[in-house]
């Protein structure tokens, strides 16, 4: 089954493309969420269904799941340095290093089978955030002795 970029986005944010609480849901759903896989499945829904269309399935036809998965990650790292890369007139992996050390956060937590569903919403948060936040740090300290 095929499914379109409107069903995926109402699957994912609850709401159709361009309702006024796309954005909304699209945070509650994303932050809230009860492990950091299930945070990846909300967070962008758009850019989501194109890497998973696009990138994700023609890797897995090549690559272990687990190696298809991570390229996918360091892909959209990669698109995110090229965007930064056009703006600021330098190369930059910045992005590439992190979204390669949060797939692999995902990767870990999904091996310890994490589920923090039982937590109010702001303890989730909380988690996601600090995952992410301690991937940017680890992306920082990377970049200052590399």
């Amino acid at each position: 089954m095929k499914i379109t970029l409107t069903d995926y986005i109402k699957k994912r944010n609850g709401v159709a493309i361009g309702s006024s609480k796309s954005l909304r849901n699209n945070l509650y759903r994303s932050l809230g969420s009860k492990n950091f896989s299930t945070f990846w499945n909300y967070w962008n829904p758009i850019f989501g269904f194109y890497l998973g269309k696009y990138v994700f399935k023609p890797l897995k036809l090549f690559f272990p799941v687990t190696i298809a998965f991570l390229l996918t990650f360091v892909f959209c790292g990669m698109i995110h340095d090229i965007v930064t890369t056009l703006v600021r007139g330098r190369t930059s992996f910045f992005f590439s290093i992190w979204f390669f050390l949060m797939g692999m956060a995902v990767l870990v937590t999904k091996l310890f089978n994490h589920n923090f569903s039982r937590y109010k919403w702001i303890t989730r948060a909380v988690i996601n955030l600090t995952i992410i936040s301690l991937c940017l740090l680890l992306t920082l300290l990377i970049k200052e002795y590399f």
